[in-house]
């Protein structure tokens, strides 16, 4: 399983955000239209249903606290159809939740800055510091502290749910 360090906060204004991670040096890596199907997995685990235009449906299986606002969370990302078995890994029960957002993708070193407009929910930053070689767990936490910092999201912004879980308290 790969892992990253994260945070989202809720914001009034992306475009602010946006001018302070390109100060920094982010790079813009693209618009994504995204859909995003949550599914509820034996044991309260969630699996999540990625499709976007023109590219191939993924499917994401993550395993996160949702107790504090930067935190560590394991996932797994993997093809919609196992050709091997010659079966479709979806699950066959309806999604929990059904999420739309367009995300400008923003890159920083290992730091994935995601500005999302997501439908009925309003617009959020989502940090992501990839764990590799180089950028460890204290790294990867010490990277999206400094960010938070630096992009202007205060801690009483922070949330600690994912979008789908949003979506069913909306």
């Amino acid at each position: 399983m790969a892992r990253n360090v994260e945070v989202k906060a809720r914001v009034a204004d992306l475009a602010t955000v946006r001018t302070r991670a390109l100060a920094l040096g982010a790079r813009p890596a693209g618009t994504l239209e995204q859909t995003d199907r949550y599914y509820e997995l034996d044991g309260g685990r969630r699996l999540k249903l990625r499709t976007m235009p023109g590219v191939p449906a993924e499917l994401i299986r993550y395993d996160r606290p949702e107790t504090s606002g930067v935190r560590p969370s394991d996932y797994e990302i993997s093809h919609v159809r196992d050709e091997e078995a010659q079966a479709c890994l979806v699950p066959k029960t309806p999604p929990i939740a059904v999420v739309r957002k367009r995300r400008e993708l923003l890159l920083l070193d290992n730091v994935r800055i995601h500005l999302d407009t997501v439908d009925a929910l309003g617009t959020f930053v989502e940090l992501e510091a990839v764990l590799d070689a180089t950028h460890d767990d204290t790294t990867c936490t010490a990277q999206v502290h400094r960010l938070t910092e630096a992009l202007g999201l205060e801690p009483t912004t922070f949330v600690r749910a994912s979008y789908g879980d949003l979506i069913l308290q909306a």
